[in-house]
C-alpha cells in the first residue's frame, strides 16, 4: 500500500499539469477539430512566424546601427549567447560588446530567415551579411546564426544564440 501511495505521488508530481506543458499549442493541428478551429490555429502559427521573422530583421537594422534596445526588450534574462569565437555571453555583455565594439556597418542584413516551431519554443536560423569597418580596416563577413525563442506572457523571448562564420 505505501508503494502504491508514493507511486501515486510521484505521478501527481511529474504529471505534464505540473510542468504546463498541458495547455502548449500543439504541434500540428488536432484531428478533432473543426475546419474553423484548424484554419485559425493555421492563422495563429503563420503570425508566430511573421513575428518572428520581422523579430530577426529588427536585430539586423539595430546591429547596423550599433543600438542595443531590442535586445534589452526580447532577450530573455537568462540569455545565453555564443560568439563566433566560441566565447559565450550573458545578455548585458552581448549588449555592451555590441554597442562598444568600435564596428561601423553600412549594411546588415538578416535573410534566408527559417523559422521551425516547437509548441511554445521556436528555432529560428538565417544568414547574416554584414559589412563595414573596424577602425581604417574594411570588412565583409557572412554568418548562420541560429536563435532559440520561447513564447510567454510577455511575448518572444530569445533565450540562446549562436553564430557561425561563413569562410570566404
Amino acid at each position: 500500500m505505501k508503494k502504491l501511495a508514493a507511486l501515486l505521488i510521484v505521478i501527481t508530481v511529474l504529471s505534464p499539469v505540473r510542468f504546463g506543458m498541458a495547455q502548449q499549442t500543439p504541434l500540428a493541428p488536432c484531428p478533432q477539430m473543426s475546419p474553423d478551429e484548424m484554419r485559425q490555429w493555421a492563422k495563429e502559427q503563420d503570425e508566430k512566424q511573421q513575428e518572428l521573422i520581422s523579430l530577426e530583421k529588427e536585430m539586423a537594422r539595430a546591429m547596423q546601427w550599433n543600438t542595443g534596445t531590442i535586445f534589452r526588450r526580447i532577450y530573455g534574462e537568462d540569455f545565453q549567447g555564443i560568439l563566433p569565437t566560441g566565447q559565450i555571453m550573458d545578455k548585458v555583455g552581448w549588449i555592451g560588446f555590441m554597442e562598444k565594439s568600435g564596428v561601423k556597418y553600412s549594411s546588415f542584413v538578416a535573410s534566408d530567415i527559417r523559422v521551425r516551431m516547437f509548441q511554445d519554443t521556436a528555432v529560428v536560423s538565417c544568414l547574416w551579411s554584414a559589412r563595414g569597418t573596424v577602425g581604417d580596416r574594411a570588412f565583409s563577413r557572412q554568418s548562420r546564426v541560429t536563435h532559440v525563442y520561447v513564447y510567454g506572457q510577455q511575448g518572444w523571448k530569445t533565450v540562446s544564440s549562436q553564430e557561425t562564420l561563413l569562410p570566404g
